[in-house]
């Protein structure tokens, strides 16, 4: 059969199909990765290497993933993967949370009344049960993201070796003395009847009765500055009036300015001067006068009438807790039911008065409405108020008030006995300060500030909780005083059993086997507190990175949510102060979170979830992948199908560009055919020196964790750099020049450190594109079978060729404007085809643009994409006149040059350069 002249030209050629269906193909690709163990042999292939541990902040063992943790477990496969290319020994070991109350209320959900006959042990194995399932669906789900790692063994806090870890933490803050049971305010979520800590505690806009509270003075006449007046009475302001019933006093500021006002009743009332008129406003009372102005020290230890209780008497103290920020300036004091509360009344020496039970009820202490829940005895309490002529002014406000995050439902705050974590008296917080200032590298920079700021706010750490499904406090009571007690001892025997049983050991076996000789089992009784889950998470710097033989402490980074700043990053930090006296980790980086299109909030109640799962079903991982390098994840993000659609354009470019590559390299081999950087083309001088700035600054990125500058540098390469020049211009080189010819063994040259960098590049990214085009032609003889066990590309000294490369710049910018000049002429329809026309450049003469110009003569009319290209001096040009015309001649049937001299062969007449790379084919026949 005949050879056409079409099949003459050398047309790219390659395996790597055009449509990425990337749906069909990952899973296949993921599931020979874990058939060969990929991530097994990349450890073994970087085991000399330094380590770089990346620990996983572990998610939550219950539910299908969501687009948060794509947006974690993605950044995270970014950074281990460039990390091993870059010759680091990484492991990547992933965790799971898999303790706590929403794993609790689903079994609770299951298992309905029968919770009431059932052992708390047989919960705690449903609870454990349930955990594992998740895990296997969510391990599944990560894998599906193309996360590289220690699938088949990872950490959960439900394992024995986890749990003793734990408990090691806690053995050690005990022998330190940071670890004591107290009676205290703290926050308490009366539907689940435990208590929480500050990471679990969330702030929404509640509705609230705002109140103004006349507590009468039992003895003014006493009080200098209103011993002459008469119905003296301090005004209180509270938006929780079911806390009045455990009222213990009143607190002023001793610096503040007060005022009496008189009313027309005649009564006097004691405000803060700065908030007199929201006073006047909010009561209505606007006839008010100032009759006294004094500060608030001789109030001090004065007495008032108890607002609720007749027979009782509330204390007038001075605190510098109180603020001009709302209210009379005048705070209602309840040590049973607030921080600052409890901590002036212990320094008063008042009780702690609390007649609220778990279930956010009254008891008994308050007869008049026992049993009624807090929140629906606030309309009784002002009423009750109201009735004894106390009540000054009642609206609703609306204010960001605390809820639980686990029930979210609004919070109390309630006095009871709970374990502590102390941060003051031991040096934790001052250690970790110091920590935070010094140590530890916070990416982005604002998280120090952020971290610092709530370690030098929050209270001690309130670390038990009154539920089954956790880690019990080994606390025992001593049955003749009725202390609780942490015993050293107890615990090391705990974690001895625990090693051999888990923690349900604290449930089985008799309270003879924790003890110490020394201690009787008739004179203890167990407690079954259970730790906080923060605690169970934080403490993994130990019970992992300590524990298991693949990591080391301290980690390298903590990457999660900007959330974990009040989570997982400061309990770890906690937790490694007290116990090690030194962070956890050296560097911590956190992203933003996930929204919709719009910039709201996800949730299934507003229906704009977007799942992770559903996407990749239609777009594939990749795409996904690509959607979090674009992004700048420091800050919150959208995402929609529209955006997505987006990234998969580009991801089209992307693929669109390997493809050309690799067929073009269809007849390449790099040891026969690979020419030095000094023998190359000045334009692919250029390319490639493009290619060793791209790949600098690529690389900075990566180290930096830029990974939207990463996507941003690398895309603008793919679309102005090669689609728009490079391979615009390369294509007639490529296609019709003699096939062994040096210009197109040049181009190829270049094309082939392009993909083979660029595919690396692009590693940690488009994981499953960037091994598929391994496979489909650029594997070398190295034994190595994915693109993931490559090395980072380092760039030859030599490919650096700045004076090229800024020459040729110098000619690019004339291009864009010869481009202009040559669609004006095909809108006019003189040309079809860019190569059909005729380029004259008028230069200024002894310029430095005239001389490169002469110097690049011979690739002009290449790099313009015209059939001819003439320089001519023009004094006037400043520093260059572009015109274009049509070309003089015929057009060449193989190239589609209009060229002026043509050559006969068996193919018929075609251009000079034509006849030669034709020569080939004319021997054959």
């Amino acid at each position: 059969m005949a050879t056409e002249l079409k099949d003459t030209l050398n047309l790219p050629k390659t395996q790597f199909p055009m449509r990425g269906n990337l749906a069909a193909r990952e899973p296949e690709l993921f599931s020979s990765w874990d058939g060969d163990d990929l991530y097994g042999k990349i450890l073994e292939h970087r085991a000399s290497g330094p380590t770089f541990i990346l620990h996983d902040g572990p998610p939550y063992a219950n539910g299908d993933i969501h687009m948060g943790h794509a947006l974690n477990k993605i950044l995270k496969d970014f950074v281990i993967r460039y990390k091993s290319m870059r010759g680091f020994k990484a492991p990547y070991v992933p965790g799971w949370d898999c303790h706590g109350l929403p794993i609790e209320q689903q079994i609770l959900k299951q298992i309905g009344d029968k919770i009431h006959d059932m052992d708390p042990q047989e919960l705690r194995q449903l609870c454990h049960k349930y955990a594992l399932g998740w895990i296997d669906k969510q391990r599944t789900q990560f894998k599906r993201l193309g996360i590289l790692g220690d699938w088949d063994t990872p950490y959960a806090t439900v394992t024995h070796m986890y749990e003793g870890g734990i408990l090691k933490v806690l053995l050690a803050l005990v022998e330190k003395n940071l670890i004591r049971k107290g009676h205290k305010a703290v926050h308490w979520d009366p539907i689940f009847r435990t208590a929480l800590a500050e990471a679990e505690i969330e702030y929404h806009t509640h509705k609230s009765p705002s109140i103004y509270v006349a507590m009468p003075l039992l003895n003014p006449e006493t009080i200098a500055p209103v011993a002459n007046l008469k119905e003296v009475s301090l005004v209180i302001w509270t938006t929780t009036p079911w806390t009045m019933p455990a009222n213990l006093g009143v607190c002023l500021h001793p610096e503040f300015d007060y005022v009496a006002v008189k009313v027309s009743s005649g009564a006097h009332y004691v405000v803060a001067k700065e908030l007199l008129e929201s006073f006047k406003a909010d009561t209505g009372l606007e006839e008010a006068e100032v009759v006294a102005t004094f500060k608030a020290t001789d109030f001090d230890r004065a007495k008032a009438a108890h607002p609720i209780f007749e027979e009782a008497e509330s204390l007038v103290m001075l605190g510098e807790h109180v603020t001009l920020e709302q209210g009379t300036g005048c705070v209602h004091t309840a040590p049973g039911h607030g921080a600052d509360d409890f901590i002036i009344g212990k320094a008063y020496g008042l009780p702690v008065f609390c007649p609220v039970d778990d279930k956010g009820c009254y008891t008994e202490e308050f007869p008049e409405m026992e049993g009624i829940f807090v929140f629906d005895a606030n309309p009784k309490v002002v009423e009750l108020l109201d009735q004894r002529g106390l009540l000054l002014g009642h609206k609703t406000v609306e204010h960001e008030y605390p809820y639980s995050w686990r029930s979210k439902h609004p919070i109390i705050f309630r006095a009871t006995e709970q374990w502590f974590m102390e941060l003051a008296d031991g040096g934790v917080r001052e250690k970790a300060l110091e920590l935070i200032n010094n140590d530890v590298e916070w990416i982005p920079g604002w998280g120090r500030e952020r971290i610092r700021g709530m370690v030098e706010r929050r209270p001690e750490w309130c670390i038990s909780r009154q539920r089954h499904w956790g880690v019990p406090i080994p606390s025992i009571r001593d049955l003749k005083t009725g202390e609780s007690v942490l015993n050293a001892d107890v615990i090391r025997n705990f974690i001895e059993l625990v090693s051999k049983k888990g923690t349900d050991a604290w449930y089985t076996e008799p309270l003879g086997h924790f003890l110490p000789p020394e201690m009787k089992e008739e004179d203890y009784e167990k407690e079954f507190d259970i730790l906080d889950v923060w605690f169970d998470s934080g403490a993994s710097h130990v019970a992992v990175l300590e524990e298991d033989e693949r990591l080391h402490a301290p980690a390298d980074l903590y990457l999660e949510g900007s959330d974990q700043h009040r989570g997982w990053f400061q309990h770890a930090l906690l937790t490694s102060v007290g116990a090690r006296d030194c962070a956890p980790f050296k560097s911590v980086l956190t992203h933003g979170f996930v929204l919709d299109g719009e910039g709201k909030a996800m949730s299934k109640s507003q229906g704009n979830v977007i799942s992770p799962l559903e996407l990749i079903k239609t777009f594939g991982s990749d795409i996904l992948r690509l959607w979090v390098a674009s992004i700048d994840y420091r800050n919150d993000v959208a995402i929609s199908p529209e955006i997505i659609k987006i990234t998969a354009d580009t991801y089209r470019t992307i693929r669109n560009t390997i493809r050309f590559q690799l067929g073009n390299l269809c007849d390449f081999k790099a040891d026969e055919h690979l020419l030095a950087p000094e023998d190359l083309t000045p334009l692919d001088q250029w390319a490639l020196n493009e290619l060793a700035v791209l790949a600098d600054s690529v690389t900075e990125a990566y180290e930096k964790y830029e990974f939207h500058r990463v996507y941003q540098l690398l895309n603008r390469f793919y679309t102005v750099t090669l689609s728009a020049r490079y391979h615009d211009f390369l294509k007639d080189r490529l296609y019709t020049f003699r096939t062994d010819c040096h210009e197109r063994r040049s181009a190829q040259t270049v094309i082939y450190h392009h993909i083979q960098t660029l595919n690396r590049l692009w590693a940690p990214i488009l994981v499953f594109t960037c091994d598929e085009a391994l496979n489909a032609g650029l594997k070398k003889d190295n034994g190595l079978d994915s693109i993931h066990m490559e090395d980072w590309p380092s760039v030859p000294g030599t490919w650096r060729m700045e004076k090229t490369a800024s020459e040729v710049e110098q000619l690019l910018e004339i291009r864009d404007a010869v481009n202009e000049k040559l669609e004006a002429l095909r809108s006019a329809k003189k040309i079809g085809k860019s190569v059909e026309a005729a380029l004259t450049l008028s230069v200024k003469p002894d310029s430095e643009l005239a001389r490169v110009l002469e110097n690049y003569s011979e690739q002009l009319a290449e790099l313009y994409i015209v059939s001819t290209v003439k320089v001519i001096p023009d004094e006037n040009s400043d520093p260059v006149s572009i015109d274009v015309s049509v070309a003089d001649g015929e057009r060449c049937p193989r190239c589609w040059r209009t060229v002026t001299e043509q050559q006969t062969t068996s193919f018929g007449a075609v251009c000079p350069r034509c006849a030669d790379a034709l020569t080939p084919f004319v021997e054959q026949a």
